[in-house]
């Protein structure tokens, strides 16, 4: 085999930068991103939505987002860490959780644009696939439609991703999605279990290993649900407090800014320095040039 110089050498790629910082820092999947964002010609600038569902290790972030030239410019945005005032106090992160999360942003935006009333998605959500549809009024405005970025998670089946989109879509969002990726859907008869994923959306998988964690072993129950027992919670519970939390969203899905006790803007402004004009740059640098001539006078 003839001898093949190495165009590329280790040091070559130690070196080598990606073009995108979020692509190199492994943030953005811009191969999923431009599919996301690239709009039709003839939509005459109208804006792309998308559902956008993060998670940190003690947070559920949805948001609805478009994209402009300039950036993405987020619609609506909803926290886990909202929940509390809906009744919702434990499990901030679990899958109902994020149902809850994806109802709230939903019912938040169409409140925004005035089509809460025509749409209100699905009231009593009992494990079945709803997409959102038209209304028979020719004169009614068409759903607003936004799809699903999961950013760089696994869409593996059962995921929460899948609770947050169903409870967006059972918000009145329509959403283009189908049942294969939720809990409860087998591969092999190509069905969903409908009565699998209402036990999802009600914290039923929640109840029931916490009963069996208490047969089981009651030391570690009573440690993993001290929160719970301190509140006087227990897996009979479960049912009731997501059914009256997903009507309190729909009763008022605005959001209320909390309370802060402090005018926290000042207190750090205080601890910021002060920029300087450039006029006091200019008296600062002759101020140094005179004190280090007058040093060397002083030497000499």
């Amino acid at each position: 085999m003839p001898f093949v110089k190495k165009q590329k050498t280790d040091a070559y790629f130690s070196r080598y930068q990606v073009k995108y910082r979020r692509r190199r820092e492994g943030k953005t999947d811009y191969y999923a991103r431009k599919r996301l964002i690239s709009q039709a010609k003839n939509k005459y600038n109208a804006p792309k939505y998308r559902l956008v569902v993060r998670f940190t290790n003690k947070d559920i972030i949805c948001q609805i987002v478009y994209a402009r030239l300039q950036g993405d410019f987020v619609l609506a945005a909803a926290r886990s860490h909202e929940l509390p005032q809906y009744g919702i106090a434990h499990g901030l992160t679990n899958w109902p959780a994020a149902y809850a999360t994806g109802l709230l942003v939903a019912r938040r935006a169409l409140t925004k644009l005035g089509l809460a009333d025509k749409y209100e998605g699905v009231t009593d959500p009992d494990g079945t696939l709803v997409l959102t549809e038209e209304l028979d009024d020719e004169d009614a405005p068409r759903p607003f439609k936004a799809y699903l970025d999961v950013g760089l998670k696994r869409t593996s089946t059962g995921n929460r991703l899948f609770g947050a989109m169903k409870g967006a879509s059972d918000g009145g969002i329509f959403i283009p999605h189908s049942e294969k990726r939720f809990p409860g859907y087998d591969m092999e008869s190509k069905e969903l279990d409908a009565e699998v994923l209402k036990k999802y959306i009600f914290g039923g998988h929640v109840a029931e290993y916490m009963e069996s964690l208490e047969e089981e072993d009651d030391e570690r129950f009573k440690k993993q649900f001290a929160s719970y027992l301190a509140d006087g919670i227990g897996s009979e519970d479960m049912e009731d407090i997501y059914r009256e939390a997903h009507g309190k969203i729909r009763e008022n899905p605005v959001f209320k800014p909390t309370e802060k006790d402090q005018d926290w803007k000042t207190i750090s402004d205080k601890h910021r320095p002060k920029r300087r004009t450039y006029e006091e740059r200019k008296a600062a640098i002759a101020e140094k040039i005179e004190a280090f001539k007058a040093g060397r006078a002083d030497d000499e």
